[in-house]
């Protein structure tokens, strides 16, 4: 297995790969189909990051990370994504410490990542406590009525953390 670049004609994999994971509703995926065009199109600027985990030519995983705006040394985990039929075979904590691992070595100092409360959502957030992040925030109702958003931090310079 190979971690690259997400590139232009990996487009369709990708949107496919998170449609599966039934995590994206139809207005998700055309945001990200926008995103990902606006990626490959060089639009976004270099400190933007999409990835792919390539196993014999096909994407397995895949993550989005960016720089929080009017921040030093904070960024954002916008998208952790792994087929269906490879998830629970340890391709998220890969690709999660190698984000961890690209931070850095580029000192930056923190790495968020918001999830939704619903209890539907209780794997990914039992995903991010394993693997070092702390529930830093809770907004009460953000996505919708009862759907909180949960917002995970690691703190990339604690040795903890590793």
């Amino acid at each position: 297995m190979t971690i690259r670049a997400i590139r232009l004609e990996d487009t369709d994999d990708v949107i496919a790969l998170s449609e599966a994971t039934g995590l994206f509703g139809p207005s998700e995926l055309e945001e990200l189909r926008e995103t990902l065009a606006s990626f490959t199109r060089g639009a976004l600027g270099s400190d933007h990051f999409w990835l792919g985990n390539v196993d014999r030519d096909q994407i397995v995983a895949v993550v989005y990370f960016a720089p929080e705006a009017m921040t030093r040394g904070t960024w954002n985990l916008h998208m952790i994504a792994v087929r269906p039929d490879r998830q629970r075979h340890g391709l998220g904590a890969i690709m999660l410490r190698h984000v961890e691992q690209t931070l850095r070595e580029r000192s930056e100092r923190l790495l968020l990542v918001e999830t939704s409360g619903v209890p539907e959502f209780e794997g990914q957030r039992t995903f991010y406590r394993k693997n070092g992040y702390e529930e830093a925030a809770r907004i009460r109702d953000f996505y919708a009525l009862g759907d909180d958003k949960v917002v995970f931090l690691k703190d990339l310079a604690d040795p903890k953390g590793c």
